[in-house]
């Protein structure tokens, strides 16, 4: 090993990838269940000419310095790298990675699965039943929402976004409507989607799923006054990134019936603490982040993620390249 580059990376990832990493590197391998302290984070990446990261380590100058000027990669295991101060990183000559395009349909199906849970009250009659409950059938108990022919408003129509509503529509003959960046001319000729502007979207869909990616712009967008535009009746689940939503504005809304139901995938923080009043309430379904949790997505992410750090440290163009001519 002596002869080959030395990497850091920071949690244990399928062995399709890890294996990669091993043998053509000369990797140390953090494999505890949590992530490295800072501290122990920015001991651990001296001299180091590659990084695997996940998304909970802030990768930034103080990192780089950290590194020292050999450093030559860092390989995100997940799509995002919002964990990654990129330009500082192209300043430095440092090649950015991800994981895009393997999490499309895992990500789309947690979503109606989130819709499905949070929409037919599945969680509530597991709870209802586990906490000794059910005695009879109830004509009038745990009455959720109909999904056939409802109205899906999607916040991000790009590839799971798309997924998400080829799901809707093909299952469940929903009509589609988007708010997005730009329009998306397969979905609209395929599905019937329609771009709307927000109030529209908010005002007419009996179920809200949010694919849009984490900016400025959409830090914060799902908030008090957009809960106020929902119809009492509908369902709102986030696959996206935790910091879109205000969380106390959706606690006040599910907790009012502002809107019926919430399916969640991704909170701020994460995970989230123990005694946020999310946690109190029947109607809002929350999931570990495990939207990219099957056996195939998680194995090519793990597998792009190696292919990312060697070809980094072997000077060679990355095969998922966040900041390729930047």
């Amino acid at each position: 090993m002596s002869d080959q580059l030395k990497v850091f990376v920071t949690r244990e990832i399928p062995a399709a990838g890890l294996d990669k990493v091993t043998s053509g590197s000369d990797a140390e391998v953090w494999r505890e269940p949590l992530p490295p302290s800072r501290e122990v984070l920015l001991q651990k990446v001296q001299g180091c000419h590659g990084l695997l990261t996940l998304l909970t380590e802030k990768v930034d100058a103080e990192l780089f310095d950290a590194a020292g000027p050999q450093l030559k990669v860092v390989s995100n295991f997940a799509v995002g790298y919002n964990n990654i101060d990129i330009e500082e990183a192209t300043r430095r000559g440092i090649k950015v990675g991800n994981t895009p395009n393997v999490l499309t349909d895992a990500t789309a199906d947690m979503a109606m699965a989130l819709m499905l849970a949070a929409g037919r009250r599945i969680v509530e009659g597991q709870d209802y039943i586990r906490d000794k409950k059910w005695k009879t059938w109830e004509p009038l108990g745990h009455i959720g929402a109909d999904l056939w022919e409802r109205t899906v408003g999607i916040v991000g129509m790009g590839r799971i976004g798309s997924a998400f509503a080829r799901r809707c529509h093909g299952g469940w003959n929903m009509r589609v409507l988007y708010h997005n960046t730009s329009p998306n001319e397969q979905v609209e000729k395929e599905l019937g989607a329609q771009l709307v502007d927000m109030d529209t979207l908010l005002a007419e869909s009996d179920f809200v799923s949010v694919h849009a990616n984490m900016n400025p712009d959409t830090v914060g967008m799902f908030n008090a006054e957009a809960f106020k535009k929902m119809k009492s009746t509908a369902v709102f689940v986030n696959t996206s990134r935790g910091p879109l939503v205000d969380q106390k504005a959706l606690y006040d809304a599910l907790k009012n019936g502002e809107i019926f139901a919430a399916g969640l995938d991704v909170t701020d923080p994460e995970p989230i603490p123990l005694d946020d009043p999310l946690l109190t309430l029947s109607n809002c379904v929350i999931a570990p982040h495990i939207a990219s949790g099957t056996l195939s997505s998680r194995n090519a992410m793990a597998e792009i993620a190696a292919d990312n750090l060697l070809q980094g440290i072997a000077g060679q163009p990355l095969r998922c390249w966040v900041n390729q001519g930047s």
